[in-house]
């Protein structure tokens, strides 16, 4: 068989992919630890437009629980915590001249099953996605072998290490949410 027909890179690029985009969704997933991301929805009017945050300042984690926006010019600074306050994130930042701080309030017992719920989601998303590709694989082993181009021998073989791509990968899959539901859960 020709390495043109069945491309197990090809395969195993498309399974991790459905992992990057899993790992892209976790990330935006609010755990009650501050992250910069959580602030890029923000916009903020300034100069007689709507600017995105981190055009009109420095945005830090200085500690778990907190952020920070250094605001480059002092003229913005209330434009940003207006901004921020506005932007229906559920945070109450404080002005401090031209520096920003905003806590990040504790999650609730309630909200943090809420988003272990969408981490689940998230994953079975992701294992499906993976599912497909193995699919495909398939499918198209039955073809080679249906236009003689590979013998049952080699379509068991490929088979296999097809299924073998797809349970290491839905393996990573549930790892990850396991990381990301005790992330979430932890107090």
């Amino acid at each position: 068989m020709s390495d043109d027909d069945l491309d197990l890179g090809d395969i195993e690029r498309r399974m991790k992919g459905a992992v990057d985009a899993l790992k892209h969704e976790f990330a935006g997933l609010r755990s009650g630890r501050a992250t910069t991301s959580m602030l890029d929805p923000v916009t903020v009017d300034v100069y007689g437009s709507n600017m995105p945050l981190n055009q009109v300042g420095t945005v830090s984690v200085p500690e778990p629980r907190m952020l920070s926006v250094q605001v480059w010019d002092k003229a913005n600074a209330s434009a940003v915590e207006k901004a921020i306050r506005n932007a229906g994130l559920g945070l109450n930042p404080m002005l401090d001249g031209q520096l920003v701080r905003i806590p990040i309030p504790e999650l609730n017992e309630e909200r943090r099953a809420e988003l272990a719920k969408v981490a689940g989601k998230y994953a079975e998303q992701a294992r499906i996605a993976v599912r497909n590709v193995r699919r495909d694989g398939m499918d198209q082993l039955k073809r080679m072998e249906k236009d003689k181009t590979i013998s049952e021998d080699d379509h068991k073989m490929y088979a296999d290490e097809v299924q073998d791509l797809t349970n290491k990968f839905v393996g990573v899959i549930d790892e990850q949410l396991q990381s990301k539901e005790k992330e979430i859960m932890q107090v």
